[in-house]
């Protein structure tokens, strides 16, 4: 029958480890570095009894009731067992013992130091003690003779001597081994075996072969090797009959001969190539335990013609594990994650080794060895190349279909090419393996399932999250269901068939607002499910007819479609359901998946028709999932993270890798929830193991998501990651608005603004290492606001022709959104007319573009917002903006009637762009851009008051500049602006200043002729605004009135008073005031002179930092702090 190589356990720190079985074979005891001795029921004991016995324990052995154990205090100790109390010492060395073993009968110890001593000692009296010198240095290892008479040792000196107990004499020695000087130099630990019975012969690992020496001639009567033995051999083990030899090497291949034919019957490598350091034959079974210089321990089975175990240790090998994935902690491959193949074919053959029935091969090709022995077993010899998998071969000559050949033509390699990998077997994600007696059936964002399956009781419970959604249940699992999910709606369960009931889905309905919460559907014969999953408002199951079936919440069956091949696991949330199966064979150890999503509700459409599922080399599907807002998700066994990106044709970004995030090779991270807003990957750390135990409780660990973008140690690298991660995971904003759900508006324009900062500093750095061409590329990817910064900040790093290539982006962005708004225009035209004679209600075709508008322009709204906060807080700026048709607006700009209807329908999208121009002033948009700056910058009435006065304010279209006017302006923009030197430069600002602040003064006169101010802060604003334009040319009005409340803070209690009083006594007709404003010019020019003086003073005393910095105030800091 196959033999059959269990995964491995972790079980102690990185070290030595070594192995026993008691001798009933109930329980297996390991020891490693840590300093535990751990008792293990069977492989998949999820909690070994513990028993610590020092610092680091180097070895240990097991018989009549008494646990010995060498540890790092040089002592060898004994503690009863299973108990675990210490029960006295039995001898002490001057350093380490490195070996102890039991005699046959258990009456004596014997243990090997690194004082280069050998001890033999009497278990019930200690006092009784013989000691063997010779060794020239540190004892690697002992055995004892079974009959008593001899014990043989192997040292670090090279020899392996062979002494008599009774009148400690060395009978022989032979210079076998590499001589070193100490045991962790040794090239292998050199573990001796004497034949069991008998003790006919003495086996002797020597670098890469198995030396037998004859009792009582110590001749050497013949060597066991093999051609799969590439590195030397560790330790060797009989087996209790004594009819087989088995070995272990350093590079982690384990080899069992026959001795008598001296056939190799069996090979077995290690996936991590691990040193094998420990190796214990079952007393009564064909199974091998074995552990590695990690600390894993592992399980080979059906070694031999070992009889069917029927005990604890071997409680799962009635199981086939046919198709197996070998190495350390990859339980979810055999079934660990997933149910084995329990099914009564699989276990046909297992009792009788000549049944001639072929054992189910699953039709994997490999390399086979054909035996004529009857008690010999065909293991498959491994393909090393091949690191993820070991195949079994088949239980015996006829198995395969080959005739039994002569033993002279036993070994007969075939196929030689890629190996198949065995496919990966179904399983709910968030569940652990269904064979564990306490397990999670699901761990979800809703809640967690456990199913509790012992001698007392076999149930399940049910727990919420939140508690408000449903109580904690606790329900009996009479039908044995193995796979369940959890949705806010419902608790799914599903149960294989069994030879009398079919396969049964399961469900109970707990929102349901009638009194019957629970309906089971019986699947059609030899259907079996394999996967479940719950949506809103449905539920559906993968079968092995290879059918998905669809389900109402409420039980009432719907569509059923066929899948391309046997399903690995499916996933639902709202209305999308994904499912991921085999689309063929894979080889060398890559699985070969595919994908598909569906939505499955009112409008039901393929989203992804079955494309490969892109895995890791050499990895497995470990969980599929959707994200908290929908966003399909999976995770393979090497940790790497992927999430659907929709905005770029649905392929998958890798967005986090857990393995960056573990400390030990053998631990993992168990995923159990994904939320894009906050950005957060929930998952339980385990230790060790690939997944949690049901006890204690695991913790829920939060981890970060990370893009694998290159050098992002690097500031470039490290923005670029930030903003795309921010885009890649706010691309379910656009979904959700398409679908027509309800999502977290503010949240939308708080990311669009963190990606406009990060691209501003991005072009800020690409500025200072003088790649325009980037900037220019940045730009692109910029709104039409952040682009006038990006221009304001290239004007002023004095990169004109940077500055001058944006103006043009930001001319054509304007345009683009003009003609954006028209199309939105036309489409709301013809909506109206297929909607007349209708009823008005939108429909959700006609409700949906809105929607999208109305994001959009919350997005650039809040860009701009921030700038007008403090504005806001005096009046004038905002009567300023109460009527945007006042007399400051231009008759250019007033729109028609026409475009005030498209801007209600489309909830008010603006122009960020316009810069409003008085009609002293006008401008041509590219020219203005950047030359009126500082003029006209921020007068439009602003968005953030719109938002506040809840206003449908008009659009205001783009001006679409002739290109004669825009050849001239780049020129007049160029001659302007090319000094030779500095003072130029200063000389030419101060002109400008002079020039601005007549215009300045004008248009706030025009402004107020209408609203006339009444604070004394209004007042005193109006008088001194040219001062401040004066002494900061480049402020917006916003930035002004910030800088004129500083200034007017600083007047003394009474010149405010005095202000407040003009302001009272105001109360004359507006025109008037208008008149003795109006000021002549001489007059001006001395005032403004002697005001000058008086603002530069102030600036002197002190230098008031603006309260609220805006968002586009801070932007250009950052820019600009370096100059």
């Amino acid at each position: 029958m196959p033999s059959a190589q269990k995964p491995m356990r972790y079980g102690h720190t990185e070290g030595h480890t070594d192995v026993c079985f008691d001798e009933c074979g109930g329980c297996i005891v390991t020891c490693g570095s840590d300093g535990d001795v751990r008792i293990w029921e069977n492989l998949d004991d999820d909690d070994p009894k513990s028993i610590n016995v020092g610092e680091k324990a180097y070895s240990c052995a097991l018989k009549n009731g008494r646990l010995i154990t060498a540890v790092s205090n040089n002592i060898v100790q004994i503690h009863t067992f299973p108990e675990g109390a210490p029960d006295g010492i039995l001898t002490r060395f001057t350093m380490n013992a490195n070996h102890v073993v039991f005699n046959s009968d258990g009456t004596k110890i014997a243990a090997g130091s690194s004082d280069f001593m050998v001890k033999v000692v009497e278990v019930t009296d200690s006092s009784k003690q013989k000691t063997f010198r010779g060794h020239d240095a540190p004892v690697l290892s002992l055995a004892f003779d079974p009959k008593d008479v001899f014990l043989a040792s192997a040292s670090c000196d090279g020899s392996v001597r062979v002494w008599k107990i009774a009148d400690q004499t060395c009978v022989t020695s032979w210079l076998l081994l590499q001589k070193c000087n100490d045991v962790v130099n040794a090239k292998s630990i050199c573990r001796l075996g004497w034949q069991p019975g008998s003790g006919k012969l003495l086996a002797v690992p020597v670098d890469k072969v198995i030396k037998l020496y004859r009792r009582e001639t110590w001749d050497n009567q013949f060597d066991l090797s093999d051609t799969s033995v590439t590195q030397p051999l560790n330790v060797v083990v009989w087996s209790p009959c004594g009819q087989y030899l088995a070995a272990g090497s350093v590079d982690g291949s384990i080899v069992v001969w026959k001795v008598e034919i001296k056939e190799c019957i069996g090979r077995m490598k290690h996936e991590k190539n691990y040193t094998i350091c420990g190796l214990a034959w079952h007393p009564k079974y064909g199974q091998i335990a074995y552990t590695d210089t990690e600390g894993n321990l592992g399980l080979l089975e059906n070694i031999g013609d070992g009889k069917k175990p029927d005990d604890k240790v071997a409680s799962t090998v009635a199981k086939d594990y046919n198709d197996l994935f070998d190495g350390e902690d990859d339980d979810y491959l055999n079934g660990d994650m997933t149910e084995p193949q329990s099914s009564p074919k699989g276990i046909a053959n297992e009792d009788d080794d000549d049944d001639d029935d072929p054992m189910p091969t699953s039709g994997h090709p490999r390399r086979t060895i054909i035996d004529n022995d009857d008690n010999s077993l065909d293991i498959g010899l491994i393909k090393a190349s091949s690191s993820l998998l070991d195949k079994e071969d088949d239980d015996d000559d006829q198995a395969g279909g080959f005739p039994a050949l002569p033993a002279s033509s036993a070994r007969q390699p075939f196929y030689d090419g890629p190996m198949p990998t065995p496919k990966q077997k179904p399983f709910q994600s968030g569940s652990t393996p269904v064979h564990l007696m306490h397990r999670f059936m699901v761990w979800n964002s809703v809640g967690i399932i456990r199913c509790y399956n012992d001698e007392q009781d076999n149930a399940i419970d049910i727990e919420f999250h939140d508690t408000s959604v449903h109580h904690a249940t606790h329900l009996p699992n009479s039908l044995n269901h193995t796979m369940a999910d959890l949705s806010a709606e419902a608790i799914l369960l599903a149960c294989e068939s069994t030879e009398e009931l079919a396969s049964k889905l399961h469900c109970i309905h707990f929102s349901s607002w009638d009194a019957n919460k629970e309906w089971t559907v019986d699947m059609p014969e030899d259907e079996d499910i394999e996967a479940i999953c719950l949506g809103q408002g449905w539920a559906a199951c993968a079968t092995s007819a290879l059918l998905v079936r669809i389900f109402t919440v409420g039980g009432v069956q719907k569509e059923i479609f066929s899948l391309p091949g046997p399903v690995v696991s499916m996933a639902g949330h709202g209305e999308q359901l994904m499912i991921v199966y085999h689309r063929g064979t894979g080889f060398d150890g890559d699985q070969c998946l595919g994908v598909q999503l569906l939505e499955v509700g009112k409008k039901k459409k393929q989203v992804l028709h079955g494309d490969p599922l892109s895995l890791t080399k050499k990895s497995y599907l470990t969980w599929l999932g959707f994200s908290a807002e929908g966003t399909p998700c999976y995770v393979d066994s090497e940790g790497i993270v992927r999430m659907l990106n929709r905005g770029l044709g649905n392929t998958w970004i890798p967005v986090c890798n857990l393995r960056e995030h573990c400390k030990g090779k053998s631990d993992h991270y168990w995923v159990v929830g994904i939320h894009e807003n906050p950005q957060q990957l929930r998952c339980i750390p385990c230790k060790g193991a690939r997944f949690p135990p049901t006890l204690p409780r695991p913790a829920v660990a939060i981890l970060s998501f990370k893009l694998p973008y290159c050098q992002v140690t690097t500031e470039k690298g490290q923005m670029e990651e930030q903003y795309w991660r921010s885009v890649v995971f706010h691309n379910h904003m656009d979904y959700l608005s398409k679908n027509g759900y309800e999502f977290n508006e503010n949240a939308k324009s708080q990311s669009a603004k963190e990606q406009q900062e990060l691209l501003m500093k991005l072009f800020a750095l690409s500025c200072k290492l003088e790649r325009e061409f980037r900037c220019v590329e940045l730009a692109d990817l910029m709104t039409q606001n952040v682009v006038n910064l990006a221009i304001k900040y290239a004007s002023r790093s004095r990169r004109l022709n940077l500055a001058q290539r944006l103006s043009e982006m930001a001319v054509e962005k304007a345009n683009e959104l003009a003609t954006a708004l028209e199309e939105e225009e036309e489409e709301e035209d013809f909506r109206n007319h297929l909607n007349a004679g209708y009823s008005n209600s939108a429909t959700e075709w006609s409700r949906l573009p809105v929607r999208n508008v109305q994001g959009d322009q919350e997005m650039e709204d809040a860009e701009e917002a921030d700038t007008f906060e403090e504005a806001e807080e005096t009046p004038e700026a905002h009567k300023q903006r109460q009527n945007p048709f006042s007399k400051g607006v231009t008759s250019k700009e007033v729109t028609t009637p026409k475009s005030a209807v498209i801007a209600s329908s489309s909830q008010g999208r603006v122009n960020p762009f316009k810069v409003s121009s008085n009609k002293k002033d006008p401008v041509v948009p590219s020219a203005n851009i950047l030359d009126s700056m500082s003029k006209h910058a921020k007068k439009t009435p602003s968005c953030s008051s719109r938002l506040a006065n809840k206003q449908k304010p008009p659009v205001i279209k783009p001006l679409i500049p002739k290109p004669k006017s825009k050849q001239a302006s780049a020129a007049s923009f160029f001659q302007a602006r090319t000094p030779n030197s500095s003072e130029k430069i200063v000389e030419e600002r101060e002109e400008k200043v002079e020039s601005e602040s007549p215009v300045a003064e004008v248009a706030t006169q025009e402004n107020t002729e209408n609203k006339r101010p009444r604070t004394g802060f209004q007042l005193w604003l109006e008088e001194n605004r040219a001062n401040i334009l004066t002494d900061n040319p480049d402020l917006n009005e916003a930035e002004v009135i910030k800088e004129g409340m500083s200034r007017f803070r600083m007047l003394s209690s009474e010149e405010r008073l005095v202000w407040t009083e003009k302001a009272k006594e105001g109360t004359v007709n507006d025109l008037t005031e208008a008149k003795k404003r109006k000021r002549p010019t001489a007059g001006k020019d001395e005032g403004k002179k002697s005001e000058e003086e008086k603002s530069e003073d102030l600036n002197l005393s002190k230098k008031v930092k603006p309260l609220d910095q805006s968002t586009n105030v801070r932007l250009s800091a950052f820019a600009f702090k370096q100059s």
